[in-house]
């Protein structure tokens, strides 16, 4: 056999293998009745987390997978098991999911879109998931160098993964045209959701959710049948993602100190709400200490936030944590911080940045971290978390 007919056969088989593969997952796909694909800027774990909680609640058996701060799998009975990837993050894992789901004979598969690139969101959601329901949480202002450069850019890479013949749901309202030339492209229904302004709903979870989430969990939920008091009770006990936005009241030595972990906001838009009604709810501290934790393979994020937070209501002290930190600093001196306000933190350990923290403060004061979750950032809410006053219940 020459040279030739090997290559040639063996490009067959790679062939026949693959579409063989191809026939395998589809089968799979088509024994989960309900696929729900989540994207979008902020809030895709939570959203995910939310309406599995509601889904399982509601009697579905429901498995899901989130992407977010820590990659898990959420088995049917809650269990919360770690994806772990020798080789690194990579779409094709989202095969081995439907996999587990199918076989688990689960009626309803939430899974968190895990692409950045454009054409790879797209692929993701055509030859992977194939929604039946698909949710874009938001489109702002993020990852601009790989969606961007603009805002509708980013809701243009989102708006690949809009199921054909499904339903897409939103919370956006800046860029609903993008979301409506999708949907009406692929034969989809666009479900717009208001943001859940019900307080005593809101209330009742023990960590701070926003109601844009929790009304797109809902309106999922309420579409496959399971009612508002069922599935609302569910996702209050469910456990939140490890980057959802807690507080902590630490006595350390006579300094109070409420810490805001609000690490997982990273774009101008969210970071600045939460910072905004963090200072409002907790304006009696006499101190506001706001800590960025910086990443030097997210350079326009630093750059963004810098630019931003100039503008936002003050803190006493910056504390930039992290790597790349000097980005951010030259950006927000550059907008009009003052210089004085900055305490560079730049690749310590938690323990230290902690240190530094603590000695900003006199008798109380708020401290937020903002920018990252990862590197370094869930590990000093971590750190807070276990110096934390217990709760009383």
């Amino acid at each position: 056999m020459t040279g030739l007919n090997v290559l040639v056969a063996v490009t067959a088989f790679l062939v026949i293998l693959g579409i063989a593969e191809l026939a395998v997952h589809r089968r799979r796909l088509a024994k989960i009745r309900y696929r729900i694909h989540v994207n979008g800027t902020r809030g895709k774990s939570s959203v995910t987390r939310l309406i599995a909680a509601g889904l399982r609640e509601g009697g579905i058996t429901t498995c899901a997978k989130t992407t977010g701060s820590t990659a898990r799998m959420i088995m049917p009975d809650g269990r919360e098991l770690p994806i772990y990837r020798p080789g690194g993050p990579n779409i094709i894992e989202q095969k081995r999911i439907v996999a587990v789901a199918a076989a688990y004979e689960a009626e309803a598969l939430v899974i968190e879109c895990m692409a950045l690139q454009p054409l790879l969101q797209s692929l993701s959601e055509l030859k992977l998931i194939r929604a039946t329901h698909g949710i874009i949480t938001n489109a702002r202002p993020d990852h601009l160098e790989i969606m961007g450069p603009g805002e509708r850019d980013v809701a243009r890479a989102m708006a690949g993964m809009t199921p054909v013949g499904g339903k897409l749901y939103t919370a956006e309202v800046n860029q609903l045209e993008v979301l409506k030339i999708a949907t009406k492209d692929r034969n989809c229904e666009l479900c717009v959701v208001e943001p859940l302004t019900d307080d005593e709903a809101l209330s009742r979870f023990p960590y701070t959710e926003h109601g844009d989430n929790v009304a797109l969990a809902l309106r999922v939920c309420a579409d496959l049948g399971v009612e508002r008091e069922v599935a609302l009770a569910g996702m209050v006990a469910a456990q939140p993602d490890p980057g959802a936005m807690t507080e902590r009241q630490v006595d350390f030595f006579g300094r109070k100190i409420t810490f805001v972990n609000g690490f997982a906001a990273n774009d101008p838009v969210s970071t600045k709400h939460i910072w905004t009604m963090a200072s409002e709810r907790y304006g009696d501290l006499h101190r506001r200490v706001a800590v960025f934790n910086c990443r030097a393979d997210r350079p326009d994020r630093s750059v963004l936030l810098g630019k931003a937070f100039a503008s936002w209501a003050p803190a006493d002290h910056v504390v930039l944590m992290g790597s790349g930190t000097d980005l951010f600093a030259r950006a927000a001196t550059s907008a009009g911080l003052d210089p004085a306000k900055l305490v560079f933190a730049e690749e310590l350990p938690v323990e230290q940045v902690f240190e530094r923290i603590v000695a900003l403060v006199d008798d109380s004061a708020l401290v937020m971290g903002m920018g990252n979750i990862g590197e370094g950032g869930l590990r000093l809410a971590s750190y807070f978390r276990n110096r934390a006053v217990p709760e009383r219940n």
